[in-house]
């Protein structure tokens, strides 16, 4: 997303969005999600300044999303450990009424991941649908904060509560993000990688085919996240959601409301063709074999822990004791044994659930009469994640 230092004004302040009702625009709102569905199902936009979106005037945001098929609107509740007073109760009921779901997003970095746990769960008590994590550059190498941040989250809004998870969308890019803890075991239940095919400098289809090729094995969901901003061509809009048809069927949600242009919002609004004609999604898994570093190597390790090799060690390097328990794996599983994670493997490991490493546990206390723990303090991240992420794919730029 595009970054900026930034502290929001006090929107609660303005009447345009404190105190608006529907009115007549409510009948042009879009109409609630199907029963079963959840807010992911729905086409949406993110709103980084209320303000700046329509001008925060509530009837106009909902005559709009209405005339462009959105059904839920992603809004910036927090960054770091700060409340953003724009996502208020007010807010969220208006557009409840005029049949809008309602998303916070927050920005965190990793600093201080019980006050970002904090200010996400505020967000909730302020009446969102969902919550979604913007963790980026940031977070890179973080893994006891990731692990801190997502136990201090879910203690407060629940272990069903939809969350999501919106980063980079190349995984291979960035081999110390803790996506394995972000997207494991208790954490977000939803992936939305940011998938901006103009900023990255290629095309729809390209971002497609590499963005799925690694964002499948988290075993969440996949809701694309595609921009209408920095120029992006009305054809392209329409065609990244044509793929979305193809990948699945899961609607997109677009980078950002006001930054998008006429064309963009007609784009959004009208009917495609359906998938892609005589496209074949790719459907393979990469491979790892001995000598891969990264947090996808992490993510094996905890599967092939539950699967064959309990002490396992979770270093995020494929080395002997790896290679060792994939054979071993591939063994009782009748697979060819050639201690690589291919597609086929990586089909078997994932259907054993990963043991979770702690990475943000403690030492145990001193006992009665000064008497020192003998548990050891246990590693506070793999040592793969002193990784260097080997490319940007999106411009990082400074923090929000």
């Amino acid at each position: 997303m595009l970054l900026a230092i930034v502290i929001v004004m006090a929107l609660m302040a303005d009447t345009r969005i404190a105190s608006a009702a529907p009115g007549g625009a409510g009948q042009d709102a879009a109409p609630p999600a199907a029963g079963g569905e959840t807010p992911f199902d729905r086409q949406g936009m993110w709103i980084w300044y209320v303000d700046r979106s329509e001008g925060g005037s509530v009837p106009a945001i909902l005559a709009r999303a209405r005339r462009a098929g959105i059904g839920t609107l992603y809004i910036k509740a927090g960054d770091g450990g700060s409340v953003w007073s724009q996502f208020s109760t007010s807010l969220v009921a208006a557009l409840h009424r005029g049949g809008l779901d309602v998303c916070a997003w927050q920005f965190v970095y990793g600093d201080s991941p019980v006050g970002e746990a904090r200010v996400g769960a505020s967000a909730v008590r302020r009446g969102a649908d969902c919550l979604v994590i913007d963790a980026e550059g940031q977070y890179e190498g973080k893994y006891a904060a990731a692990d801190r941040y997502i136990r201090a989250l879910r203690a407060r809004i629940g272990a069903a509560f939809p969350l999501s998870l919106a980063g980079f969308p190349y995984v291979d890019y960035h081999p110390s993000f803790p996506y394995s803890v972000l997207l494991g075991p208790e954490g977000a239940t939803v992936n939305q990688p940011q998938m901006y095919w103009k900023a990255i400098g290629t095309s729809v289809r390209a971002v497609y085919e590499h963005t799925y090729l690694f964002n499948r094995l988290w075993g969440r969901p996949v809701y694309p996240l595609g921009q209408t901003y920095g120029g992006a061509a009305r054809k392209d809009i329409l065609r990244f959601r044509r793929f979305a048809q193809s990948y699945g069927g899961q609607p997109p949600s677009w980078w950002d409301w006001q930054e998008t242009t006429g064309a963009g919002w007609r784009a959004l609004g009208r009917r495609t063709a359906g998938p892609v004609f005589g496209y074949r999604p790719v459907e393979s898994h990469p491979l790892l074999k001995r000598g891969s570093r990264g947090d996808l190597v992490v993510w094996a390790q905890e599967h092939l822990r539950a699967a064959v090799r309990p002490g396992l060690p979770v270093t995020g390097i494929f080395g002997k004791r790896t290679r060792a328990a994939v054979r071993a794996l591939q063994e009782s599983q009748g697979l060819p044994v050639n201690g690589a994670i291919g597609t086929d493997t990586w089909s078997s490991l994932l259907n054993f659930d990963p043991v979770r490493p702690r990475w943000a546990g403690r030492r145990a206390k001193r006992g009665r009469g000064g008497a020192a723990a003998s548990r050891a303090l246990p590693p506070r991240r793999p040592p793969s994640a002193a990784l260097p992420a080997k490319a940007y794919e999106i411009d990082p730029g400074p923090a929000p």
